[in-house]
């Protein structure tokens, strides 16, 4: 064979159209077929024939209707005091001055370093069982209300995503034009009915797209709903200990919930788009609206009501720091009582897990920055005929809680690769194909900004096309790449609702470890192995967004 056509064999190779059709096969074999064997198994019967009796079930079962119902119910609660807490946040903030305002940066960087394991645990130091206001109010006499069941749910999950409606409501704020207002105020209408007619619809699909997002969440939740759900019928919950029920015999009804589960996420996801696409507003930039400065008392009350918020936010870093160095025999904290011991623990009996954590948060990190690079180069600028597919499955995952991807990666796995079910590189592919969505966005948001004609004159100048992507598009890319790394390591170490299902002895992560201990009541282990998560997430995102100026919420 000649050097010529050597040379072309290899360019037919190394294309971006070979490249998209490995990245669709890998992501169908990651992803795809997992979820489908999911589905499959759950309209199959226990001869191997087709039945649905997995399905007259639950449909026929009261604890699977139930567990159902207050799934949507919690969901319902959930999004609708989020939404109200988030929105009116995003108002106050942007229409007003007031002191202290700049501490509201924190909160979507809360978002990222709290894991729900970590902000469960740290609620339940305050109003827990041996909780401090538990216990100090108890010396005086009153006894305070049990934390668990649906308060707590509601309360927890409330403050654990709240943020991204007031994000989503902030950022549409920012782009609202004032002089919609001075003409409705023009044409007759007072101050109040111009904001609600005019200001309210023009904000109502972002509101929607961030309550649809919590609505998701909720419905997913594993970590708080396991913890505080205590004798409440919950699908995550009932999905997880059917999971473990039936490892090793008949895996139609796990398959079933899980398939359920995946199907009633789907649907809001297709509501979603449907919502936003009918009530969809397109304004030019215009002049933004102005903030009012408040002084003397309508400042402060503005101001008491978003400290409050703010410090319930970011409670849950001072109290894991506080119940970390506090003293504990068994599960009583001996609050006032200082000690090093819960962190000698930790060196003497956990450093396996602070090393899992750390090799398979690396390692998923390394493949989920690889694959989604590739992926959004290809979906942005190599579009052709497989991008809708692959940019489809690259980002199902969003459509799958982590429980139900665990289960589907567990059981299909076997089917194509029996070598990888129980080591430990399926928890990196785990952590990967969860949260790849993360990599692909961060990285296609970037090559949006990338001009085609840089590419095209590296090309004309002799340059091949894979010498010019990794000479010209990855350096402009890397931002985002960067952006899509840093979100990967810190997503990834905190990754509890995949791991908790594919893990195997000896496999135990930091999250998995304080989940265990916290369902122990052994909340001052817990608190140490905590502080030392969050030192490992915070860390690189401080370095991220204070250092390097990245924007790891683009």
């Amino acid at each position: 064979m000649s050097s010529s056509s050597c040379s072309s064999w290899l360019v037919y190779l190394f294309s971006w159209r070979s490249l998209s059709i490995v990245l669709l096969i890998l992501l169908a074999l990651l992803i795809a077929l997992p979820l489908v064997n999911l589905l499959l198994m759950s309209i199959q019967g226990v001869d191997g024939g087709f039945s649905l009796q997995g399905f007259r079930t639950f449909f026929s079962e009261s604890e699977y209707l139930e567990g159902l119902f207050n799934s949507m119910l919690l969901a319902a609660l959930v999004t609708l005091t989020a939404s109200i807490l988030g929105a009116s946040l995003a108002y106050i903030t942007q229409v007003y001055e007031f002191p202290c305002k700049r501490l509201l940066s924190l909160l979507p960087i809360s978002i990222i370093v709290i894991p729900e394991i970590i902000s469960v645990q740290s609620w339940l130091l305050v109003f827990g069982n041996n909780g401090v206001l538990t216990r100090a109010l108890s010396d005086l006499g009153m006894e305070l209300p049990s934390f668990y069941g649906w308060f707590g749910m509601v309360y927890v999950m409330t403050f654990t995503y709240y943020a991204y409606v007031y994000m989503a409501a902030l950022s549409a704020l920012k782009g609202f034009d004032r002089q919609l207002l001075e003409a409705a105020t023009n044409l007759g209408l007072s101050e109040f009915q111009a904001r609600l007619k005019v200001l309210v619809p023009l904000l109502s699909p972002a509101i929607i797209s961030g309550a649809l997002v919590v609505f998701t969440l909720v419905l997913g939740n594993f970590a708080i709903a396991m913890t505080l759900g205590h004798g409440i019928p919950l699908l995550s919950i009932l999905t997880y200990k059917t999971f473990l029920s039936e490892i090793g015999f008949n895996p139609a009804m796990q398959s079933t919930l899980a398939t359920v589960s995946t199907l009633l996420l789907v649907s809001v996801m297709l509501a979603q788009r449907w919502i936003l696409g009918r009530g969809r507003y397109e304004m030019a930039q215009g002049r933004p609206l102005l903030a009012k400065r408040l002084t003397g008392l309508s400042a402060w009350l503005h101001t008491l009501p978003v400290l409050l918020v703010v410090i319930g936010s970011l409670l849950p870093l001072a109290l894991l720091l506080v119940g970390a160095f506090t003293r504990a025999q068994g599960p009583v904290m001996q609050w006032g009582e200082w000690t090093l011991d819960n962190f000698e623990r930790v060196w003497t009996y956990g450093m396996g897990t602070i090393l899992n954590s750390l090799s398979f948060a690396a390692l998923a990190t390394l493949i989920g920055v690889i694959l989604g690079t590739l992926v959004a180069y290809a979906t942005v600028k190599k579009r052709g005929g497989l991008s809708p597919a692959l940019e489809f499955i690259a980002m199902l995952p969003l459509a799958v809680s982590g429980t139900v991807l665990g289960i589907a990666l567990a059981q299909g796995v076997s089917s194509f690769a029996v070598g990888l079910a129980g080591s430990s590189m399926l928890m990196v592919l785990a952590y990967s194909v969860r949260r790849l969505p993360f990599a692909v966005r961060n990285a296609a948001n970037n090559l949006h900004n990338v001009d085609g004609s840089l590419e095209a004159a590296s090309i004309s100048l002799g340059v091949s096309p894979c010498k010019t992507f990794f000479k010209v598009s990855l350096p402009l890319m890397s931002a985002g790449i960067a952006a899509a790394g840093v979100l990967m390591w810190a997503t990834s170490v905190a990754e509890l609702n995949s791991s908790i299902v594919v893990y195997s002895a000896g496999q135990e992560t930091l999250p998995i470890q304080i989940f265990r201990l916290i369902d122990s009541d052994m909340m001052a282990m817990a608190s140490a192995y905590g502080v030392i998560m969050i030192s490992l997430i915070l860390l690189p995102v401080i370095a991220a967004t204070r250092v390097f100026n990245l924007k790891l919420f683009a």
